[in-house]
Formats: structure tokens, C-alpha cells, sequence
């Protein structure tokens, strides 16, 4: 395959070093933040236990067999710098730097430097790429290894792609799908682009046409025919789950993980409805609709003269990969998750920018207006669900609940508070950031109306409700009405309605004494009968001591 010469070549640490400053700085009012869902329900525990005990097995949650790779990297900087959510988030910005140059290169090579610049912006503004920047997730650090892994194969680098691959898979499981579709790239598709390709000589011979460049482009990546390298990522992955089941008995994790993500989701309607899922996030989901209609409207164009195309073998190379990920992530995982993409994404964008390129003179423009949009959809909720760790929803989530959590922790310091994960954890670890001392939880699995009716026969147990929206809810979604569409995404997807806080109230045979709205989210506090009476009693006793305290209990609180 060959590539553009590059008279602009940008020294990698340079790079490396704009790259985490930009990050650093965009992301500066977010790095003290407290630990959101899936970091303070797994991987924070898992990185802390390996920071205390040095446990490559985490002790304090169940095991979920991920690789350890960046749990080690976390623990490695809090023994260094100490373990707050600064150090944490900043080592993750670091990955993510890392993830960044990674597609600068792989566009560089594959494409021009035009075409890597455009796809680097656009990569850093994509929200679920700018949001799993700075959280401890292992997504966007797989991604990041996978882009290095894709370069040296591009460039027929066979020792430097089994070790980025390798290196990706003991990240997170789920990396083993690049090699191993390049894989099938290379056993069965360039088979037949190479009898294609030959068709093509011959015709042009017989009709005395030299050799366009778009022909001479399109040869298959120097890495090709080159099985072992592609297999190599195997072994540690293999090792690393022969470890795992010697020390807990489990190879895929722990058995209510594993029905979650794996048994559950082998349907075939669920896998048909997850796969179109999986395609709305390669080409729709945040905007990403805005570079697809503007691709397909450019194919419509003629390319302009002496703007080469990637070369089709790479396009289709980087199209296994991404066609691995939408299959794959249809079949397993319990949550339709976009960050699960986060590998095939860019992969998309390059593409999408080169095509722009190539056939479109104010491409720039263009890609401009794209990242405008993704900009808006980091602050504007789209009228369709999203998980809050897309956005910057996920930042008003975690502000809602410090705030709650600091009235609740300060109000009712000793009381059995009822509530659902991951709030459960919040009030239970001081170290997740959000309450000082550990609170009694009594824990239910969600606020949906049968749950709460359960609760309130249990109105023993408890004193006080911490009720929460535990998904982003638009005013008006898409497919509302759409009888099947709810169906399916209860069946299939856990799809539940949280009771609203004053409903929530009633149920439980409370009141409210406090509420927090944000766009498509709320918290709120209930306070139970038996606290009432109890505080109307000590105020009979001593009412000098407690009146004042007492004029607080009916805050209510809507910004």
C-alpha cells in the first residue's frame, strides 16, 4: 500500500503533549468530580483493592474478569501522586492523549495530514469520546492500543501489532475483535480483491490504459498474510483467564455477570434490535448523522483531481473491524452501551473526512459544521434516550447526587436510608466522593412501581428514601407511542419508568424535604412517618433546641 509523503511531520511527544493539554484544559471543571456508575460500582474498587492488597482480583466487589491492565494503571498513579479523583482522572486524560495521537498516525498514514487533523478534531469532540476522556472506564484505553495495533499493521509492522493488540486485549476482553477480524480480512477478503484487482490489469492492458493512481493506491495493507502476529493476542488473553479462573473458580467473571452480558442477550429479535442499535451509533447517535448524510451526499460528486482515496484494501480492513464491533457488541453485553464502540468509531470518521475530502472543495467548512454539532450535543439532550455517560449529563447526575447526598448525610446522619445502586455504593464508600462516613442503606433494584410498593410494606427498615431518575428521560421522546418499540426495550433491554418523587412519596407513606431537578433528571428525599413523629416529639421536649433545625426539613430545591 502506498502512502502520501508527509512534509509536515509533527514530532510524536510534541503532539502527544499539544494533545493532553488540550484535554486537560477542556476537561478542567470535571476532574474533581466524584466516581459516576460504572467507575464507583467496579472499576475504582477493582484499582483500589489492587492499590491496597495488590490483588490483581478485586476483593470488595465481585469479580467481572476484566483484564487488569487499567486498574494497574490507576493504582500505579495513586501510589505516586495519592488517590483522589484528580490523579485518577488525569491519568485517564493521559490514555486518552495516547488514543488521539494514535488516530493522527493511522489517518496520517493511511490518508494525508490534512485528513488526520480534521479526524483528530473531530475524534476529541465526539461526545462519548470527550466524556470517557477523563472516566475510569476500559473502553477508550482498548481503543487507544487498538489504533497503535492498526498502524503497525498498515505498515506491515508484525512484532509492534501482536504487541499493541496484546496490549489492548489485557485492557479490556473485547480487543481480540480487531486482529481477529483483520484476520478474516486477510483469509478471505483479500482473496478476492486480488482476483478483482487482477481482472482490472488485465482489461486495462487489453485496452492499453496505464495504471491510474487510485489503482496504484489500492494495494493491500503491508501487513497482510501474516496470520501469526494477528493470533498472537490470544496467548495473553488466554493467560490472563486461566489466571482468573484458578483464583475464583469462573472464566468470563462471576455467574450473575456473565448471565447478564452473555446468556441473556443470545435472542435472535434482541441481537436484531441490538445490531440496528449498534448501527445508530456508528452513524447517528450525537450527530454522527450530520458526517453521514454529508459522506453520501459526496459520493454523489466527482473526486477532485490529484486527492487520492484511502486505499480500498485499508477501507475495508478498518470495515471488518467495524463490522466486528457492531456484531459482536449486538451479541453480548447486557447495556447497548456506545462507549463499547469507542474502537470502531473513529475508524468511521477517518473514512468519513477522507471521502469529504476528496470529493468536496470546502470539506473544511464542512467538517466544521460537524463539530459544531458535536459540540452542541456534549450540552443539548437529543429527543431520543441516551445513557447519561454520553454527554455532560453525566455531570449534572453527579451533582445531583453530591448534593443530595451531602443534605441527607448532614440531616439524617443515622438513619437507614432506601434507595437503589448505584446510590447504594455512593452512601456506602466514602472513598466514591460523595458522603463523608458510611450511611445504612437498605437497597431495592429500581423506583419503578412495584419495587416501591414492596418498599412501603417494609416501612420498618427504613427512615428515609433517596429516590433517584436512573436514566435520562426527554420531554417528548421519539417512539413514545410506539406500543412494540416500549415492549421490546422492557424484554430486552431493562427498560423500566422511574415513579416521579412526589408519587414515590406517596407510595411510601412519606413527604418530600427535598427535590433537585436537572434536564431529564431528578433526585429527591423522603422523609418517613416515623421521623416526623419522632422529631414532632423532640420538639414538644425541647423546643428552644430544635425549632430552628426544624424549619429546614421542608426544603425543596429546583434550579
Amino acid at each position: 500500500m502506498t502512502t502520501n509523503p508527509d512534509s509536515r511531520p509533527y514530532p510524536t511527544p510534541l503532539l502527544f503533549t499539544l494533545f493532553f493539554l488540550a484535554l486537560f484544559a477542556l476537561h478542567a471543571p470535571l476532574l474533581r468530580l466524584p466516581y459516576f456508575w460504572d467507575e464507583a460500582g467496579y472499576y475504582i474498587p477493582a484499582a483500589h483493592d489492587l492499590l491496597t492488597s495488590g490483588s490483581l482480583i478485586p476483593h470488595s466487589t465481585l469479580s467481572n474478569a476484566h483484564p487488569p491492565l487499567v486498574m494497574a494503571w490507576l493504582a500505579l498513579a495513586w501510589k505516586i501522586l495519592g488517590f483522589t479523583p484528580l490523579v485518577t482522572r488525569t491519568a485517564m486524560l493521559l490514555i486518552a492523549a495516547l488514543a488521539l495521537l494514535g488516530v493522527f498516525r493511522l489517518a496520517q498514514r493511511v490518508a494525508n495530514t490534512d485528513v488526520a487533523i480534521a479526524s483528530t478534531i473531530c475524534t476529541a469532540t465526539y461526545p462519548v469520546f470527550f466524556t470517557q476522556s477523563s472516566l475510569a472506564h476500559l473502553d477508550l484505553a482498548a481503543a487507544a492500543f487498538t489504533f497503535w495495533g492498526l498502524l503497525a499493521y498498515v505498515e506491515g509492522r508484525r512484532s509492534a501489532t501482536a504487541l499493541w493488540f496484546s496490549i489492548a486485549v489485557l485492557t479490556k476482553e473485547t480487543a481480540i475483535l480487531a486482529p481477529l477480524a483483520l484476520l478474516t480480512w486477510e483469509l478471505a477478503g483479500t482473496k478476492f480483491w486480488d482476483l478483482g484487482l487482477a481482472a482490472k490489469r488485465r482489461k486495462n492492458k487489453a485496452h492499453g490504459a496505464s495504471r491510474g493512481s487510485d489503482e496504484k493506491n489500492d494495494q493491500a495493507p503491508e501487513g497482510r498474510k501474516n496470520p501469526a502476529a494477528l493470533l498472537f493476542p490470544l496467548i495473553p488473553l488466554a493467560l490472563w483467564y486461566a489466571y482468573h479462573y484458578h483464583r475464583t473458580g469462573f472464566f468470563f467473571g462471576n455467574p450473575e455477570f456473565f448471565r447478564y452480558n452473555v446468556q441473556a442477550t443470545l435472542q435472535p429479535l434482541r441481537i436484531l434490535l441490538a445490531f440496528g442499535m449498534r448501527i445508530w451509533q456508528l452513524l447517528a447517535y450525537l450527530n454522527l448523522y450530520l458526517f453521514t448524510l454529508a459522506t453520501l451526499l459526496a459520493m454523489f460528486r466527482e473526486p477532485i483531481a490529484d486527492r487520492e482515496r484511502i486505499a480500498l484494501p485499508t477501507q475495508f480492513a478498518f470495515l471488518s473491524v467495524i463490522l466486528a464491533y457492531a456484531l459482536a457488541m449486538a451479541m453480548v453485553g447486557g447495556a447497548v452501551l456506545a462507549r463499547y464502540m469507542l474502537p470502531a468509531i473513529p475508524l468511521v470518521i477517518i473514512i468519513f473526512v477522507s471521502t469529504l475530502r476528496r470529493r468536496v472543495q470546502i470539506w473544511r467548512g464542512i467538517v466544521a459544521i460537524i463539530t459544531a454539532g458535536f459540540l452542541a450535543a456534549l450540552f443539548l439532550n437529543p429527543p431520543y434516550g441516551l445513557s447519561l455517560e454520553d454527554t455532560l449529563a453525566y455531570r449534572d447526575y453527579i451533582q445531583l447526587h453530591q448534593n443530595a447526598e451531602t443534605f441527607l448525610e448532614a440531616r439524617y446522619p443515622m438513619a437507614r436510608v432506601l434507595t437503589a445502586w448505584p446510590a447504594s455504593d455512593e452512601l456506602t464508600r466514602p472513598n466514591l466522593g460523595y458522603v463523608t462516613r458510611p450511611l445504612h442503606v437498605v437497597r431495592i433494584e429500581d423506583f419503578t412501581v412495584q419495587q416501591l410498593f414492596v418498599a412501603s410494606d417494609l416501612r420498618g427498615k427504613f427512615d428515609v428514601a433517596l429516590v433517584f431518575s436512573t436514566k435520562y428521560e426527554p420531554p417528548h421522546p421519539l417512539f413514545e407511542r410506539w406500543e412494540t418499540w416500549q415492549r421490546w426495550k422492557t424484554e430486552f433491554f431493562g427498560y423500566h419508568r422511574d415513579v416521579p418523587p412526589a408519587a414515590a412519596a406517596q407510595i411510601l407513606g412519606g413527604q418530600l424535604v427535598y427535590q433537585e431537578h436537572r434536564p431529564g433528571q431528578w433526585v429527591a428525599v423522603i422523609e418517613l412517618a416515623q421521623i416526623e413523629e419522632a422529631r414532632a416529639l423532640s420538639n414538644a421536649k425541647m423546643p428552644g433546641i430544635l425549632a430552628n433545625s426544624g424549619q429546614s426539613s421542608g426544603l425543596t430545591r429546583q434550579p
